[in-house]
């Protein structure tokens, strides 16, 4: 029974309480060894009598075991397993190893949480891990996917980890309960409790000011007191170290036999079959395990040997001497079942003494498993062992390779890229550096520095010249590096380099190859939009040649993104993004959502655009990926510039300069200079806006950058024009104009046109005006419209053409409103009263009052699809999509998804 812990008692209460009524908690409850987190999950268990429990322990001997902690924790919930998401069940079954089959890390955890949730279906659940620092880190992980998104369903996720111990929770924003010492009351009533011999009164406080109130220390130190003190009196002492010595040393008061047996024990993990024929090779009876058990160190019961605290298993294993440890791995290795193969690889690979090609062979076998089975952190250990344990040469290289690759898809980019690394050193053959190369270029354009990555494959390339399609990829790298970096030079170099090897390629080298030349053009100011439409078009009816090219995906949206056409590739992006929603690749979708959410704020769907940016923003976080974070940001910012929201703005492209600054992320700081440029002007501040436009007119020079589409020239043109600049408008005009015509794309046409009619003399405003109208007929931008008809019936009230000027006005005020640009709106409600008219204002809509998460699950519904659909393509418990959809309801003043669609205006998610 748990002795005082009042309030700890009452916040889990709270939680459990809580799940019952179907509001989900999380508790990471924290604390050094022997503080007491086991007592209180067993006082949580106490309370949920009337739930479904779900218990698991991590365990030391399991750490290396894929999944071993989750499969621990869902046995009993797999009856559930044919009622989730079919990606998600065929990944969770294979992580588990009930069947073959692929799996990611973030497919798992959206399994986790699906099945989770149907569980808690029939009662209220509560799940209860112990020792959570020890799980296995794909287990963990899972876990840590499931804390984040559980919001309204009847769950309650209760875990307890050490201090002082890296794991994959650690850090994480889980809501943490740290456990500090008991009080002297509680201190003197647990040893009295405790029903050992009278220890006298003085005796304990003594020990409870050492041992800083550590339950178990008090426990263990109350017999033996004098092993507290080591120190100056009354400093305090390191309690796992105390108990650590403890521990050991009532082992080494064992006899030979038990201290043998007990050594088996902690090796192999606690199956006591094992344990049994382990010993019997060892020559030593398994039941020499009673003499430990007498004395407290384990207990032995239905098949298992559980020692009574992590810390008695380390203990015991880490006094023995290194080739007794090395004996107790070979005889349990020899004593698993025949299907424990990868259990055998890693006992064998702690039982040898330098090279061992066999074993380092069973270990990578192992490794390719964990790695099939989504278990990435599992297999880059496995693998790093096996380059270890085989000889040196070309198969070293190779499965160093293999285990940066590993840590990269698991989310270790520090560890992959020095595994990566030490696999160029000495030098492997070719394929073996170009992968290296890729994926080192991967890991810094997305984690680190963009430049370093460019000129990394750039380099690689040049070594792969014998390798047409390995060093085209590389340079296709070297391209999308440089969109980010807004280096416009080092893009045509690489285009040029890749135009060279396009005749050698293969199919599907060629189209993506194609597509990159293409946007290094575009970037340079060189047109190249009938490169990009050749490749969206060839990729549109491409076979399934490198469809799990991360290239391939990627690019598939960012063609046809990049020419802004009204019908050019839309159905490329919709089947892109299907694809990977449906394969739940999460690590793909923050690269995937920004460029929608970019394509939707250049279209009338800016609510759908601010959900999209602020899911693309939270995946990129989650996965490390600050070049998306950046981008995201940016474009939010952006976003929120039109729409007038000052604040968010300003906030969003703080962040965004600063992660952008740090990483030399080009594009994200222009991005939210522009943003910044663009909100001043749409609060009726043009020199305010000028500052922001010059800094971003430096920024795009620094990268010798001419694409019209990131130039705010047709901004700075109306600027100098307000501020009286008459000569530097008519020359940024004419300037823009020649860039807007070699690029000869509709969306910047259309902006060259309006910039030339600011200027253009009274008697020939109409024709550049009528022409910009036209050419934004051809896009899908409706704020850039509104925009050309607000600065057109401004240009004709000025020309006494206060009638003409008023259709242009009313059009422009009745834009803006719909999208919810309020400034922008504003501004031309005020032009069409100075025509002496008043403007019929209507506001967006009710949809603006909704959050993005809301927009978002709101949209798919009206989509048509099911609450489950669109919770397993938001990766979000049913229940959760319930609880969003009843604001939804709430604050739209529905009742049905039939009155959804028409308060969504018949919307349709391009990637629903």
């Amino acid at each position: 029974m748990l002795v005082g812990r009042a309030s700890e008692r009452r916040a889990i209460a709270r939680l459990v309480a809580a799940a019952r009524v179907g509001s989900s908690g999380v508790l990471l409850v924290s604390g050094e060894p022997g503080i007491g987190k086991t007592a209180l999950l067993d006082e949580a268990v106490a309370l949920a009598t009337d739930m479904r429990v779900l218990r698991a322990r991590g365990a030391e001997a399991e750490r290396e075991v894929p999944f071993g902690g989750l499969a621990q924790l869902l046995r009993p919930a797999l009856g559930e397993l044919d009622r989730i998401p079919g990606p998600q069940r065929d990944a969770l079954a294979s992580a588990l190893a009930l069947r073959q089959g692929p799996a990611d890390r973030f497919t798992v955890g959206a399994a986790t949480l699906s099945l989770l949730c149907r569980y808690a279906e029939h009662a209220p659940l509560a799940l209860v891990v112990d020792d959570a620092h020890l799980l296995d880190r794909p287990s963990a992980e899972a876990l840590l996917f499931t804390a984040r998104r559980l919001l309204a369903d009847p769950v309650v996720l209760l875990l307890a980890a050490r201090t002082g111990e890296p794991h994959a929770l650690a850090g994480a924003d889980l809501p943490e309960l740290v456990l500090t010492g008991v009080d002297l009351a509680t201190a003197q009533e647990i040893v009295r409790r405790a029903g050992r011999r009278p220890v006298a009164v003085d005796l304990v406080a003594r020990l409870h000011r050492v041992v800083a109130g550590n339950p178990l220390a008090l426990l263990e130190l109350a017999d033996d007191p004098h092993r507290a003190e080591h120190g100056p009196p009354g400093a305090p002492v390191r309690v796992s170290a105390v108990l650590a010595a403890a521990f050991a040393a009532r082992a080494e008061r064992l006899g030979a036999a038990a201290r043998s047996a007990l050594l088996v024990a902690a090796t192999e993990g606690g199956d006591l079959a094992v344990v049994a024929a382990a010993c019997t090779a060892l020559g030593v009876d398994v039941g020499a395990l009673a003499e430990a058990e007498t004395v407290g160190l384990v207990t032995v019961d239905g098949g298992r040997v559980e020692f009574r605290h992590p810390l008695i298993r380390s203990a015991v294993y880490t006094s023995a001497d290194a080739a007794r440890r090395r004996e107790a791995h070979r005889a349990v290795a020899a004593a698993l079942p025949p299907d424990e193969d990868d259990r055998r690889a890693w006992h064998l690979s702690e039982a040898v003494l330098g090279v061992d090609d066999g074993v380092a062979a069973a270990l990578e076998a192992a490794a390719r498993r964990a790695a099939g089975r989504g278990a990435h952190a599992v297999a880059a250990t496995a693998f790093e062992r096996s380059a270890r344990l085989g000889a040196p040469g070309a198969g070293r290289a190779r499965r160093l390779t293999a285990a940066g690759s590993a840590a990269w898809a698991g989310g270790l980019p520090d560890r992959a890229d020095r595994l990566l690394a030490e696999a160029l050193d000495p030098p492997p053959p070719l394929p073996v550096r170009t992968r290296v190369h890729e994926l080192r270029g991967d890991i810094a354009v997305k984690c680190g520095s963009p430049a370093a990555a460019r000129d990394m494959v750039v380099a690689a390339a040049d070594e792969a010249a014998a390798d047409p399609d390995g060093a085209v990829g590389l340079l296709v790298d070297a391209v999308l590096a440089c969109l980010w970096l807004a280096d416009a030079a080092s893009a045509v170099r690489a285009g040029e380099q890749i135009a060279l090897l396009l005749p050698r390629a293969a199919p599907h080298m060629r189209r993506l190859g194609t597509m990159a030349v293409g946007m290094s053009h575009v970037l340079a100011g060189r047109g190249g939009a009938d490169l990009i439409r050749d490749a969206v078009a060839a990729l549109a009816t491409a076979d399934d040649e490198g469809a799990d090219d991360p290239r391939r995906t990627v690019l598939s949206v960012l063609g046809p993104l990049f020419l802004r056409e009204s019908d050019a590739g839309r159905a490329l992006v919709e089947r892109t993004l299907q694809r990977s929603r449906d394969r739940t690749a999460l690590a793909v979708l923050p690269t995937l959502l920004f460029h929608l959410a970019r394509d939707q704020a250049t279209s009338d769907r800016w609510a759908d655009a601010e959900a999209t940016y602020d899911e693309a923003a939270r995946l990129a976080r989650e996965t490390g990926q600050t070049t998306n974070l950046a981008l995201a940001l940016a474009g939010s910012a952006w976003l929120h510039a039109h729409q007038g929201r000052a604040d968010e703005c300003r906030s969003r492209a703080a962040e965004a300069v600063a992660i952008a600054g740090e990483h030399g992320i080009l594009l994200g700081t222009a991005w939210s200079w522009f943003a910044l440029g663009d909100l001043e002007l749409g609060h009726d501040d043009p020199a305010a806006a000028l500052a922001h436009y010059e800094r971003l007119v430096a920024e795009l020079d620094a990268g010798r950058v001419v694409d019209a589409d990131l130039s705010p020239a047709p901004e700075l043109v109306e600027v100098h024009a307000r501020l009286g600049h008459r000569a530097d408008a008519e020359r940024l005009a004419a300037e823009f104009a020649e860039v807007a015509a070699a690029k000869g794309q509709p969306w910047s046409l259309a902006r060259a046109a309006r910039a030339c009619g600011v200027v253009a003399p009274d008697d020939a405003l109409d024709a550049h005006f009528r022409s910009a109208l036209s050419w934004h007929d051809r896009t899908v931008d409706a704020f850039e419209g509104a925009r050309t008809r607000l600065t057109y019936g401004v240009r004709l009230r000025r020309a006494a053409r206060r009638v003409d000027a008023r259709a242009q006005l009313r059009l422009a005020v009745a834009t803006f409103d719909e999208l919810g640009a309020s400034s922008w709106a504003d501004r031309a409600a005020a032009e069409l009263r100075a025509t002496g008219e008043t403007a019929r204002r209507r506001g967006p809509g009710g949809t603006v009052a909704l959050t993005p998460q809301e927009r978002r699950i709101a949209s798919l519904l009206a989509a048509g699809r099911t609450t489950r659909q669109t919770a397993a393509a938001m990766f979000v418990s049913p229940k959760t999509v319930e609880y969003h959809l009843r604001n939804v309801y709430n604050k739209l003043g529905i009742h049905s998804r039939t009155e959804l669609g028409v308060a969504l205006g018949a919307e349709r998610q391009p990637d629903a």
